[in-house]
């Protein structure tokens, strides 16, 4: 009995401890005092009315999924087919490749935006296109270890059967492998659109003056007082990833249940 009352009051600490604060967030985009958020002033929408009509937020909201769903495209597509490349190379190199891929992930994120910016500024100057090329080479390990277990768990002789019966190696990776591998190459997507969407320090150091993403926006706004609009779209942006991950879940257990059903 003790223990198992001990174990919900853990599992619900942890749940408050790492909600409470964005149900703190939520609630200060709702409150009508202006000076002190810790002090409720009463229920009101103005921070999003505010919001739709602060054209430097919008302009910084729209630079950075601009930017991470263009890099997050392009890093999924490159991630996969290097992945699918590495079908029929030996051991050693698959495992050298894994290696070299993991590197950015144990580096720090401060040393991986200054050593981008050192390059860029020596051929080019910034702008966004150093950003996009910057967050590609960021988020590419992610979707390869996202899509590198599937490629281990394809079947290769259902692909060598389609060439056997006359289907291009273009044709065959189209109907045969994609379709094998695509719940990887979507979680290799979500996860390489999430952690370019969350950049802070390969953003600042690669970014032109003038150019600003929500974190870098959020940072330079810091130092006179975060608006009350920022509260507002961080809201919105918990609901819609909130909502999107119940669909995607939902999806999930539909099709493993119809799954189950055939087995």
């Amino acid at each position: 009995m003790v223990k198992k009352f001990t174990e919900k009051f853990y599992l619900v600490f942890m749940f408050v401890l790492l909600y409470m604060p964005i149900a703190v967030l939520i609630m200060s985009s709702f409150n009508a005092s202006e000076k002190n958020k810790a002090v409720w002033g009463g229920f009101t929408l103005s921070a999003y009315k505010a919001l739709i009509k602060d054209e430097i937020i919008m302009s910084a909201l729209y630079t950075t999924f601009l930017l991470a769903g263009g890099a997050a495209l392009i890093a999924t597509v490159l991630g996969t087919l290097l992945c699918i490349g590495m079908m029929n190379m030996g051991k050693l190199f698959k495992s050298t490749m894994i290696g070299i891929a993991q590197i950015p992930l144990l580096n720090s994120d401060i040393v991986t935006g200054i050593s981008l910016m050192l390059l860029f500024t020596r051929f080019t100057d910034l702008s966004f296109g150093t950003m996009l090329v910057a967050h590609v080479t960021y988020i590419i390990p992610y979707v390869v270890l996202s899509v590198y277990p599937k490629i281990m768990q394809l079947n290769v002789s259902i692909y060598e059967a389609a060439l056997d019966l006359g289907a291009s190696p273009l044709f065959a990776m189209r109907k045969v492998i994609i379709p094998d591998i695509m719940p990887g190459i979507l979680t290799g997507f979500m996860l390489a659109f999430t952690m370019s969407l969350d950049d802070f320090s390969v953003t600042y150091f690669t970014k032109a003056p003038g150019i600003n993403t929500m974190s870098t926006m959020i940072n330079a706004e810091y130092r006179k007082g975060i608006q009350t609009e920022i509260y507002a779209l961080s809201t919105i942006i918990f609901i819609v990833v909130l909502i999107v991950l119940f669909i995607i879940n939902r999806r999930s257990e539909k099709a493993f249940r119809i799954e189950n059903e055939r087995v």
